[in-house]
């Protein structure tokens, strides 16, 4: 199974990259995606997550050829 990872905005600044691939025979929530990338990082609290567009929960599995993007809530004024 492969699955894409894509990092916004401030995100992407703090990791130092825009995205990822992770490839894994199990069964992966989009936690354990960050958490399989991400080791040495805390997910933050208010990140907002999607996956192929659509905004998920935290424990939501992923397929393969899936897409999940990590992005802090943007505010404007």
């Amino acid at each position: 199974m492969t699955i894409k990872v894509r990092y916004f905005a401030s995100l992407k600044d703090s990791l130092g990259r825009s995205d990822d691939c992770v490839t894994d025979t199990g069964s992966l929530s989009v936690h354990d995606v960050w958490q399989r990338l991400n080791a040495a990082q805390a997910l933050p609290t208010n990140v907002l997550v999607a996956v192929n567009m659509d905004y998920v929960t935290l424990d939501t599995i992923v397929k393969d050829g899936d897409e999940v993007a990590f992005f802090p809530p943007v505010t404007g004024g």
